[in-house]
């Protein structure tokens, strides 16, 4: 009977010295665990940060872009209007030369006559 209580007590002794390995290791992966959810909560701050950033510059983006369309539009609408200008300049040019050669040509019939 002695013979089983000493191997009773030598499993009692591996199971205590197993449960307390399996303790340890538990330990160490929950340390493991707790670093890699604090780096997590950094990289989820850090996301959340670039998402903000990112949010930002978009919308500075957008507003640059509607102001660059609005300046594209100016320079349009001023470009065609001096073209305008400058048919008219052109017509205008034209007539007047044209008025002043018929003038000319008139003085010179009259020079003739004289």
């Amino acid at each position: 009977m002695s013979e089983h209580g000493a191997a009773l007590q030598t499993y009692n002794q591996e199971l205590v010295k197993c449960l307390e390995d399996l303790r340890l290791k538990r330990e160490k992966l929950q340390t493991i665990i707790d670093g890699e959810e604090n780096n997590k909560n950094i990289l989820e701050k850090n996301i959340k940060a670039l998402q903000d950033k990112l949010h930002v510059v978009n919308t500075n983006l957008n507003n640059h872009r509607d102001i660059r369309d609005n300046y594209d539009r100016m320079i349009k609408d001023a470009e065609n209007g001096f073209k305008k200008i400058l048919d008219s300049s052109q017509t205008l040019l034209n007539l007047v030369q044209h008025e002043a050669s018929s003038l000319d040509s008139r003085i010179d019939k009259i020079k003739i006559n004289d």
